[in-house]
């Protein structure tokens, strides 16, 4: 697996980063202005504006692209953001088909907000292609995948649903944002676009909201950054600054967060309080096969199911202490998430219920601390719901 990411590991410190040519800055500034001075009219150096364009934001914006190893990249203010300029490709009457099991907000957005202004999507089962296959619509413009999807970690085979997608001049998005271009690069399967919630890994501190969208499409990447000027949910000069520090770590990061998801999950797996483990590094994961297809690796989430409901649940994240209760994931630090009261509410119940989302759900964000210690965080909070 080294070998295999030497070329990454390198690109995550220099991809997109120059000296500043001024005084030969090794980290690219922060250019906190609003607005750049021009010489004459007409003429300027290439910035004129802040939401239109920055250059702490441009050296970001290049880094991303590289990674994913697709040409341009754009930043946002936040992963909905990035979503939501993805979505605004779309007019009245056209549809957007996404997989069932994926992040509440990315439902919250379609069925509550663009829903009013005539756009369609629905969410449906991607493991069954043929039956995925009948939901694609003359008026379907964008296939929306998450692999391994959140919370249930199924995994989708991203290159059968592009080769499907493209025989029907659909094109394809990848949430990427659990996996990250160190173990999976969708681009490369085939997709047309990938997005990030680059609040998690990417920047992987806990500190940062953010979102960006990664294309090799010179049109398609014109039309969103034009709405991304238009619209101008951009992130600040700081936060850009975050990032592109976060992403310079990023494959270390990456490898110890796989490393001590791959102990928890064994751990749980023994545990006679968890009903089932679900990760797709354990060859008990239904698609473990397939994600070692399309990626290099398995990542640092781990969802489980709880014997006992609601109750078992609620002990569960009073018990923790490692495991902060938060939402959002992929920072340092372990987190834990109950995805029915947390990150899921906005999706219904009777749905989440068909997907298997139960109250005793619970979702880990496997952090960068001791993997000792977080196994003993873990046997203190099943014990008690056991006692």
């Amino acid at each position: 697996m080294t070998n295999h990411h030497a070329h990454f590991n390198t690109s995550c410190v220099h991809a997109g980063v120059e000296p500043e040519p001024v005084t030969g800055a090794i980290m690219t500034p922060i250019f906190q202005t609003s607005t750049y001075v021009q010489a004459e009219l007409g003429l300027n150096k290439g910035y004129e504006y802040s939401r239109t364009d920055n250059p702490t934001r441009s050296a970001l914006q290049s880094a991303l692209a590289a990674l994913e190893g697709g040409k341009f990249g754009l930043c946002f203010s936040s992963g909905m953001a990035a979503t939501d300029a993805l979505v605004s490709t779309l007019k009245a009457g056209e549809h957007f088909l996404s997989c069932d099991d994926v992040y509440g907000g990315t439902y919250r957005l379609l069925k509550k907000v663009r829903k009013r202004q005539g756009i369609l999507s629905d969410f449906v089962d991607f493991s069954n292609l043929a039956e995925m296959e009948k939901r694609i619509l003359p008026q379907t413009r964008w296939i929306w995948i998450e692999s391994p999807t959140n919370p249930l970690l199924q995994v989708i085979d991203i290159r059968a649903v592009v080769e499907l997608a493209h025989r029907h001049h659909v094109r394809v998005a990848v949430d990427n944002t659990f996996m990250t271009p160190y173990f999976q690069k969708p681009l490369e399967l085939g997709a047309d676009l990938v997005m990030h919630s680059a609040t998690k890994f990417l920047n992987g501190h806990s500190d940062v909201v953010m979102g960006c969208l990664i294309t090799s499409d010179q049109a398609l990447y014109e039309q969103l950054k034009f709405i991304q000027n238009a619209v101008g949910g951009v992130p600040g000069p700081f936060d850009c600054f975050l990032v592109l520090r976060g992403l310079k770590t990023l494959a270390v990061r990456m490898q110890r967060h796989q490393e001590n998801a791959f102990d928890v999950a064994h751990f749980l797996s023994g545990r006679k309080e968890v009903n089932w483990v679900r990760y797709p590094g354990l060859k008990s994961h239904p698609q473990h096969d397939l994600h070692k297809r399309q990626t290099t690796g398995f990542g640092g989430m781990v969802s489980f199911e709880l014997k006992g409901g609601l109750e078992s649940a609620r002990t569960f994240a009073k018990s923790v202490k490692l495991f902060a209760l938060a939402e959002s994931l992929g920072g340092v630090e372990s987190l834990c998430d109950h995805p029915a009261i947390m990150t899921h509410a906005s999706v219904p119940k009777e749905q989440r219920e068909k997907l298997g989302i139960s109250d005793s759900l619970i979702r880990l964000s496997v952090g960068i601390e001791s993997a000792e210690d977080l196994i003993a965080d873990l046997d203190h909070a099943l014990s008690a719901v056991g006692a």
